[in-house]
């Protein structure tokens, strides 16, 4: 229950950062392309002495290549962290704690288990901002925050909700009288608050309890009723709590009583609502018109910060991402290259490796530093023919020492050449490189991955199989969303950003196609579904 609006707030982040920030990676992304254009000139060379000499260069830009990926992640987390929390008491916000209230039921319905969620208001808070002031209503606030994330236990979440509102999520309860202890720590945890300058400075809270399944069944659900009784334990005389659909709880479940608190006494501070002098009244109307607009005039600038910062986001995501796409494929053909002296063929072999993934990464950096891509958000795209044969081919051979350390097997099978589409050669090898990666870490050790095309009704269609971890039922509608990921792919794969199989989708649409995952669950294999037009059925527009 927030009974007192606070004033408006300047963001937590400036417009200008993200500009900042974007200028360093645009210099960072050009130094980078000049090295990468002398690699290429150098690879052109097809003398074994001279390609050593080349690998040497080789080497520091796929090093500097990683250094910039690198960075964009560091940054890509700092600024997803910002956007996850309170910008007051550095609490989950609201968005991060749905998301955790849902993975928490979700795991408590496949185990079985209960979880509870408690719903805090803080007593009288208006009273508080009023007699000391919003300064020391907002300490209050991060003191209320410390205060119940010092009550409860590692595996919960504390957030706030609005205003003076918070929600705690309890992940796992064996019974309710456990959510009723934790409950009693956190008022008696907020009860003892103190601010040294304000000797007679006192904070109470009501708290409401809902229980996982017995109050409901889905987020909201659990939130509305855990407010309900935060509401009856405020009838009951505050400072207490109440859980869900019981009848109110005896004494036990009250904080200690502090008797007049704040030296308020228990009426509400009276208003003056005698008759005031027209002058009076049209300075006031002047006032209140003066802060609507500055309050509308925050709002807009903060919705505009807002929205620079999650492009600044998505692009450093994309900066992170694509750039390591044909890291790994130069690391290794570098490296073979050192070891393999004076074998001509082999040297032959890797150099056409390199300068392919040399070409895509100069490729890459171009996109990035495209003014109209980071304005818009969208890919450029050079269209041509494209067999996807040779695509397909290229990508497998790519791949093949990633699957190779695994002891993976993969099949290919595809039928007879050409099979041309109207596409980016860049962009469809990058849809089907992201596919096969993913294959190959979620595959473990000696397992099967599969690459098969056929045509039908004027559409190629490519599946990309594996006997891998495979996807379970509620993450499967979500697996193409940017930055999500699921929690058995996580746990095999650390380091990942949740943006590759987003890229697919985006990409393969760009091109008139679609894309669909498929997986019977958990530990079963996926199948991951691209289907394209064959040419002449080019897609409507040249930019995603």
């Amino acid at each position: 229950m927030s009974d007192d609006a606070h004033p408006p707030r300047a963001p937590p982040a400036t417009a200008q950062q993200p500009d900042k920030d974007a200028d360093a990676m645009r210099a960072e992304l050009l130094r980078l392309r000049r090295d990468l254009e002398d690699v290429q000139q150098q690879f052109s060379a097809t003398q074994a002495a001279q390609l050593r000499d080349a690998n040497e260069q080789l080497v520091l830009a796929v090093m500097q290549a990683e250094v910039i990926a690198e960075a964009a992640t560091d940054k890509l987390r700092a600024m997803t962290r910002i956007t996850q929390r309170d910008a007051l008491t550095d609490t989950p916000n609201r968005a991060l704690m749905l998301d955790r209230l849902h993975t928490a039921l979700s795991m408590a319905k496949r185990r079985h288990s209960r979880s509870a969620v408690l719903f805090v208001d803080i007593d009288r808070f208006k009273h508080i901002n009023d007699s000391f002031g919003h300064l020391i209503g907002d300490e209050a606030l991060k003191l209320v925050a410390l205060s119940l994330e010092a009550a409860v236990r590692d595996s919960d979440t504390v957030s706030r909700h609005s205003g003076d509102e918070f929600l705690v999520l309890l992940a796992e309860i064996s019974k309710a009288a456990d959510a009723a202890h934790i409950a009693l720590k956190m008022l008696d945890s907020i009860a003892a608050i103190r601010i040294d300058s304000l000797p007679s400075f006192r904070v109470r809270a009501s708290v409401g309890i809902a229980i996982y399944p017995d109050d409901g069944r889905t987020a909201m659900q659990l939130i509305d009723r855990a407010d309900s009784a935060m509401y009856r334990a405020k009838k009951a005389g505050g400072g207490g709590f109440q859980f869900h659909g019981a009848e109110e709880v005896p004494d036990s479940g009250r904080a200690p009583d502090f008797g007049d608190t704040n030296g308020l006494g228990s009426q509400p501070v009276p208003l003056d609502t005698g008759s005031s002098p027209d002058p009076h009244r049209h300075a006031l109307r002047d006032a209140n018109e003066q802060l609507l607009l500055s309050a509308l005039a925050s709002k807009v600038l903060e919705e505009r910060t807002t929205h620079a910062h999650q492009q600044h986001v998505i692009h450093l995501a994309m900066v992170a991402h694509e750039l390591r796409s044909p890291l790994a494929p130069l690391s290794n053909a570098a490296e073979l290259l050192s070891r393999a002296r004076g074998d001509e063929s082999r040297h032959a072999w890797l150099q056409e490796v390199i300068k392919r993934q040399v070409a895509h990464m100069a490729r890459i950096v171009d996109d990035l530093l495209d003014g109209s891509r980071a304005e818009t958000g969208k890919f450029h795209l050079v269209c041509g023919n494209v067999d996807l044969v040779e695509i397909l081919g290229g990508v497998a051979q790519a791949c093949q020492p990633s699957m190779d350390e695994k002891h993976q097997r993969l099949r290919v099978s595809l039928p007879q050449g050409p099979l041309n589409v109207h596409g980016d050669a860049v962009r469809l090898e990058q849809v089907f490189r992201n596919l096969l990666d993913n294959a190959v870490k979620y595959t473990r050790e000696r397992g099967h991955i599969a690459v098969t095309a056929a045509v039908t009704d004027r559409m190629i269609s490519v599946t990309v199989s594996d006997n891998g971890i495979g996807i379970v039922a509620e993450a499967l509608p979500h697996v193409f969303d940017l930055f999500v990921q699921n929690e058995h792919a996580m746990a095999m794969h650390h380091g990942g950003l949740g943006i590759g199989l987003a890229v697919v989708r985006e990409l393969v649409e760009a091109h008139g196609g679609s894309v669909v995952a498929m997986s019977p669950g958990h530990d079963k294999g996926s199948d991951f579904v691209v289907k394209l037009p064959l040419t002449g059925l080019a897609p409507a527009a040249a930019l995603l």
